[in-house]
């Protein structure tokens, strides 16, 4: 679609050649012979330029240009001005103008400068809607959940998005702690800087240092330039640290200095940089057990945890295991351009029962692979890997008048499940917890929920 220009100056001959010239390129154009006129126009269906003269009857350019730009920043203002009055138009550039062009006018140039011009608008606006639509993909209304121990988690991620204060996010692998570090980041007020993912356990360890914090040519062999470290490539904005128990104890130290004194010190140099990031980090070890053991330092531990954000396992909310399901299935059959609506009863109660070692991902994967195989309109035990089947034939499901709801069965299911667990180590909770692979505070808070005596 062409793009829409305003020719506004009171001099007929210039509006017209103006208007003739930008014609012939495939513009979209529309003239006034006033400033008032021309805001009237605007205002009725915004340009997206302007070129308007600054000595106008009625409105001059200058005061077109304040009214256009407070009513709609987005729209590009280039002034008409005759050499001795060139002062006027550097004070339009400060006022808002994005460029100027001398009178007589020279065509060639004056298309050059639109075309650069409306290029840089369109960049600008697509960076606008990719920045909107990735706030929106990492909105954290948009982690798949409504189970009771997901909506704490969100309550938490709304709660620590508005401020600055270091986050520690446990869970097993899989339960999806970068996209929740991305949540608070793109719900901060650093959304506009860039988020940074560091994974620590994939960097070779003579090499962490410099990763994380920089280097200056020649400080060691190998270093033919400088190095600006990742904690510095986030100015502004935040880092994740996956896995932030594999960062070597001798680095543990220079971590918390960044955290505390908001400044880190390159290989090769004696004066700190200051930094401004805001320190995510997540582990699926127990960081306590490692302090215990003196393979991680105390005050970064307690550092790092100013928040601590637990993210549930599949086995603790297996209700959410439906959306979960649904959700992947949508993304992928778009993906694939599949036909399917959803899941037989007796898929979807095997994807319930089913125990997910690999948790989130591990779902993930799964329906990618049924939507592969599934040629129909539901996915069933067929387009499961075998393993699902023997889980089925383990659970079969009630085929009585009375069926229950499909929450109503997970409930009866882990209610069935947990007590079984408890007889089985003698209603030792520390060890049932151990079991089901959760904490010994989430399986409290299911037994009260599920209604399982604690005593």
């Amino acid at each position: 679609m062409a793009e829409r220009i305003l020719v506004v100056d009171d001099e007929q001959i210039i509006r017209e050649s103006l208007s003739f010239v930008l014609r012939k390129e495939g513009y979209h154009v529309d003239e006034s012979g006033n400033g008032k006129e021309a805001l009237a126009k605007h205002e009725a269906a915004p340009y997206d330029l302007v070129i308007t003269d600054i000595e106008m009857p009625e409105m001059r350019g200058t005061e077109l240009l304040e009214r256009i730009t407070q009513r709609t920043p987005q729209t590009l203002v280039v002034i008409v001005t005759a050499y001795g009055s060139i002062e006027t138009a550097v004070a339009a550039l400060r006022k808002g103008a994005y460029d100027y062009i001398l009178k007589p006018i020279d065509f060639d140039d004056l298309l050059l400068r639109i075309q650069k011009l409306l290029d840089h608008r369109r960049l600008k606006l697509e960076n606008s809607l990719l920045r909107q639509e990735l706030n929106r993909t990492y909105d954290f209304e948009n982690i798949i959940g409504q189970s009771e121990s997901m909506k704490r988690v969100f309550e938490v991620i709304k709660r620590v998005a508005s401020s600055d204060g270091t986050v520690l996010i446990t869970g097993k692998s899989g339960t999806g702690k970068e996209l929740v570090a991305r949540a608070i980041h793109y719900n901060s007020h650093r959304r506009g800087k860039r988020f940074v993912a560091i994974n620590c356990g994939a960097i070779v360890e003579t090499l962490f240092e410099s990763e994380l914090f920089g280097h200056k040519k020649g400080s060691f062999t190998g270093a033919t330039t400088d190095k600006e470290g990742l904690l510095k490539v986030a100015e502004g904005g935040s880092v994740f640290l996956d896995e932030v128990s594999e960062i070597p104890l001798h680095l543990q130290v220079k971590l918390l200095r960044a955290i505390e004194q908001k400044e880190i010190t390159p290989v090769g140099m004696t004066d700190p940089i200051k930094i401004d990031v805001r320190v995510i980090a997540a582990t699926n070890r127990n960081l306590k057990k490692e302090v215990e053991e003196g393979r991680f330092r105390e005050d970064l531990y307690y550092r790092l945890n100013v928040v601590e954000i637990d993210l549930p396992s599949l086995s603790e909310r297996p209700e959410d295991i439906p959306l979960l399901s649904q959700h992947f299935l949508d993304a992928y059959k778009k993906q694939m351009g599949r036909p399917i609506q959803g899941f037989t009863n007796e898929a979807m109660n095997a994807l319930i029962h089913y125990q997910w070692k690999g948790e989130v991902r591990e779902l993930e994967n799964v329906i990618e692979r049924a939507v592969i195989f599934c040629d129909g309109e539901f996915i069933g035990l067929e387009h499961l890997p075998e393993s699902f089947r023997r889980v089925a034939l383990e659970h079969p499901l009630e085929t009585h008048k009375g069926q229950k709801t499909l929450k109503e069965a997970v409930k009866l299911f882990e209610r069935s499940y947990i007590e079984q667990v408890l007889l089985n180590h003698n209603r030792n909770k520390e060890s049932a917890a151990q079991a089901l692979g959760v904490s010994l505070s989430s399986l409290y808070r299911k037994m009260e929920e599920l209604n399982i005596p604690t005593r």
